[in-house]
C-alpha cells in the first residue's frame, strides 16, 4: 500500500512534468538554431540540389512541429510521448534518404521500389499530422480530397473525371521528384521566404521596426484621427516585411488599437483599421508576402517586375484605408493626438532616418538583378549594423540566438502548409485538373470576362477563409488563374486578382481572421470589426476588376507619359469610393448620393482619358452640390436661432 500523501505524489509529477518540459525546450530551441544555420549556410555557399535542399527544410519544420505543438489540439506544448518520439526518428528519415538515396531515385526515373513507397507513405503522413497540429483542419481536409481525387477519379463527375492513378503512381509524383510536396512552394519557402522572415526578426530586434511606427507617429499623429493614419503607414511598413496579416496586426496592433480608442474611435472601427492595413501589407512592394515569390516563380516573371507591376494597387488599396480613416474622424470630428504626445518628424529622421537603410538596400539590390535571397542576406546585415550605431539597439549574442529561433519557429506553419499546397497542386498537375477547371468556369461564365472574374473571385475568397495565404495562391494560381488567362487577361494581371482576393479573405467576414485577432486586441465585436474592414479595404474588392480590363494598372502596356494623370486620377477616384463606403463627404450621404460616388470614382480608376473626364465632371458636381446644400441648411439653422 502506498503510503506518500497524494499532495506529495502530485509535487513530485509536477517537477518531473516540469524538468521534462524544459529538457525539450532545450532540444526545441537547439534544433530551431542549426535549422536557421544550415539555412543561412545555404544562402552564403550555395543552395543543395532541389529535393535534398527542400527535403531538409522541411524535416526540420516538422521535428520542431513535433517538439511544439501538442498533438491534442489546447493541450501542453513540449511534451513529447513515445509516439511524437517515432514521428520526429521518421521526420529526419524522410531527409535522411533522399540524401543517400538521391541518385538512386534519380536513375530509377519514376519507378517505386518498396522501401520508396514506404518512405513516401511515411512523408505524407508526416505532413499531414503536421499540418493538423499546427495549422488545424482545413489545409488538411483539402489535400486529403486532391489524394483521394488522383485514386478515384475515375468515379469523378463529367468533365473532372481522370483514369484513377494506383497508389504507386501517386507516391512517385508526391513525394519522388520536385512536384508534390517538394515542389515549388516549398522551394521557394526554403530558399527565398525563410531569408525574408530572418529580415523581419532582425528588424524588430533591432529597432527599426518600432522607428516606423515612430516616424508614423510624427508624420501624421497631429492630424485629425492621426492614432488610425499611424497605424495605416506603420502597418503597410511592417507588413511589407513579415507578410502575415495576423502577426502584423498583433505586432502593432497593441501599440496602435489603444491610440485609436483614447482618439475617439469605437474598438470595432479601430480593430478594423489595424487588419485593413496589416492585410494590405501583403500586397505592398517591395517584399510583399511569400505569395509574392511565389508568383514569380509559377509566371516566369522577374520578382523586381511584379513588385513594380503590384506599385499602383498598393498605392490605391493602402490610399483607400487612409481616406476612409480621414473620413470618418471628419464624420465623427475626431482630432489628433496632444501635441506633447506626437514627436517632430524632422527630429525623428535626423536622430534614426538612417533606419530606412536596410528596405533601401533590399529595393537597390532587388532592381539590380541580384536574387532575393541575397537581397534579404544583405538586409540583415544592413540591420544588425545600423542597430549597431545605438546603444540601445545595439544585439548582442543572446539577440541573435533568439532572432535565429524565433525565424525557425514562425518557418514551421509556412513550411508545412507550403508542402501541403504542393500536394494539392501534384494533384493539379498529374490528372490536368488545373485546364479542366479553367475550361468549366470559362464554359459557366459563358466566356463572359466579368462572370469569371466574379466566380474566379468567390473562389479565392472562400478558399482564403480556410487556408493560409501562400497556400491560397498556390492552389488558385494553378486552378483558377489559367481561366482568366484564357479569356485574354494578361498572366501578371491574373495572378494579381487572385492573389489579392486570396488576402482579403483575412479581413472578409465570416471567418476574417485578422479582424478578428484586432477585435480580441481592442476589446470589441469581432463581426462588427470584419464588416469595418471589408468596407475600408473596398479598394481590394474593386481595383482588380479595373486592372483585369485595363491592365495598363499593372504597368501592361502603359503610356508611361500618361502614368502621372493616371495616379492622381485614381486617387481622387479612391477617395470617391471611401467617401461612398464610410457615407460621408462634407455631409452625410443618402443610398443614391454612394451609388452616384462609386459610378464616379470607378470612372477616375479606369485608366482612359473618357472616363477620367466624366469622372471628374460627377466628382466636382457633387462637391458643389454638397457646398451648396451644406450652405444652404447654415443660413436656415442660423435664421431659426436669430428668431
Amino acid at each position: 500500500m502506498d503510503t506518500k500523501p497524494k499532495e506529495c505524489v502530485n509535487e513530485i509529477d509536477s517537477n518531473n512534468e516540469g524538468k521534462s518540459s524544459e529538457l525539450w525546450n532545450s532540444l526545441a530551441r537547439v534544433v530551431a538554431l542549426v535549422f536557421t544555420c544550415f539555412q543561412l549556410y545555404t544562402v552564403v555557399f550555395g543552395v543543395l540540389l532541389p529535393p535534398i535542399q527542400r527535403s531538409i527544410h522541411l524535416s526540420f519544420a516538422l521535428v520542431l512541429a513535433f517538439i511544439i505543438y501538442p498533438r491534442k489540439r489546447g493541450g501542453r506544448q513540449n511534451r513529447v510521448d513515445l509516439f511524437d518520439l517515432i514521428l520526429i526518428a521518421m521526420s529526419c528519415a524522410i531527409a535522411v534518404y533522399w540524401i543517400i538515396e538521391y541518385e538512386g531515385i534519380m536513375l530509377r526515373a519514376g519507378e517505386v521500389n518498396s522501401l520508396d513507397l514506404v518512405m513516401g507513405i511515411s512523408a505524407l503522413i508526416l505532413v499531414f499530422e503536421g499540418t493538423r497540429r499546427v495549422l488545424g483542419y482545413p489545409m488538411f481536409l483539402i489535400a486529403a480530397v486532391a489524394l483521394l481525387y488522383c485514386y478515384f477519379g475515375n468515379y469523378a463527375p463529367s468533365f473532372m473525371l481522370h483514369r484513377g492513378f494506383s497508389l504507386r503512381r501517386i507516391v512517385a509524383h508526391m513525394y519522388m521528384g520536385t512536384q508534390g510536396i517538394y515542389g515549388i512552394p516549398i522551394g521557394v519557402v526554403s530558399t527565398f521566404v525563410f531569408m525574408f522572415l530572418l529580415f523581419g526578426s532582425f528588424l524588430s530586434k533591432t529597432g527599426v521596426a518600432q522607428f516606423f511606427n515612430d516616424f508614423a507617429n510624427a508624420l501624421t499623429g497631429r492630424a485629425a484621427g492621426g492614432p488610425a493614419k499611424v497605424a495605416v503607414i506603420s502597418s503597410a511598413l511592417q507588413g511589407t516585411v513579415s507578410g502575415s496579416s495576423v502577426a502584423n496586426v498583433v505586432a502593432s496592433g497593441s501599440f496602435t488599437i489603444p491610440m485609436m480608442k483614447k482618439t475617439g474611435y469605437t474598438p470595432e472601427f479601430a480593430a478594423a483599421v489595424e487588419a485593413a492595413a496589416s492585410t494590405g501589407g501583403q500586397i505592398m512592394p517591395p517584399i510583399m508576402g511569400a505569395a509574392a515569390f511565389l508568383m514569380s516563380e509559377f509566371t516566369g516573371i522577374p520578382y523586381w517586375n511584379i513588385a513594380l507591376s503590384a506599385a499602383i494597387p498598393a498605392l490605391l488599396y493602402f490610399s483607400g484605408v487612409f481616406f476612409g480613416v480621414h473620413i470618418e474622424a471628419k464624420k465623427l470630428g475626431l482630432e489628433g493626438l496632444p501635441e506633447n504626445e506626437v514627436p517632430n518628424v524632422f527630429a525623428v529622421v535626423k536622430e534614426r532616418g538612417i533606419m530606412f537603410l536596410p528596405i533601401i538596400v533590399i529595393v537597390v539590390i532587388l532592381a539590380s538583378g541580384m536574387t532575393p535571397m541575397r537581397a534579404a542576406l544583405a538586409g540583415v546585415i544592413c540591420a544588425i549594423a545600423v542597430g549597431a550605431i545605438y546603444k540601445k539597439s545595439r544585439l548582442n549574442i543572446r539577440d541573435f540566438l533568439d532572432a535565429f529561433e524565433e525565424t525557425a519557429n514562425t518557418a514551421i506553419g509556412v513550411a508545412i502548409v507550403s508542402s501541403m499546397a504542393g500536394i494539392v497542386v501534384g494533384c493539379v498537375t498529374l490528372t490536368g485538373l488545373g485546364l479542366k477547371l479553367g475550361g468549366g468556369l470559362v464554359d459557366l461564365a459563358r466566356g463572359n470576362l466579368m462572370l469569371t472574374a466574379m466566380f474566379s473571385m468567390i473562389s479565392s475568397i472562400v478558399l482564403g477563409m480556410g487556408v493560409p495565404t501562400t497556400a491560397n495562391y498556390v492552389i488558385t494560381s494553378t486552378i483558377v488563374a489559367p481561366a482568366l488567362i484564357q479569356l485574354g487577361v494578361p498572366v501578371i494581371a491574373a495572378h494579381l486578382f487572385v492573389f489579392y482576393f486570396g488576402i482579403v479573405a483575412d479581413i472578409t467576414p465570416p471567418v476574417c481572421e485578422a479582424a478578428f485577432t484586432g477585435a480580441a486586441i481592442a476589446g470589441g465585436d469581432p463581426l462588427k470589426a470584419g464588416l469595418n474592414a471589408t468596407k475600408l479595404a473596398i479598394g481590394a474588392f474593386i481595383v482588380p476588376y479595373v486592372f483585369i480590363n485595363s491592365p495598363e494598372l499593372v504597368l501592361v502596356n502603359v503610356n508611361w507619359y500618361k502614368l502621372p494623370v493616371m495616379i492622381i486620377g485614381a486617387l481622387l477616384g479612391m477617395y470617391s469610393i471611401a467617401s461612398a463606403a464610410e457615407g460621408w463627404f462634407i455631409d452625410n450621404l443618402n443610398i443614391f448620393e454612394r451609388v452616384l460616388l462609386v459610378i464616379g470614382g470607378i470612372m477616375l480608376i479606369q485608366p482612359s482619358l473618357t472616363t477620367d473626364i466624366l469622372g471628374v465632371i460627377i466628382l466636382v458636381a457633387f462637391f458643389v452640390y454638397k457646398k451648396l446644400v451644406a450652405k444652404k441648411r447654415s443660413c436656415i439653422n442660423n435664421s431659426i436661432k436669430q428668431m
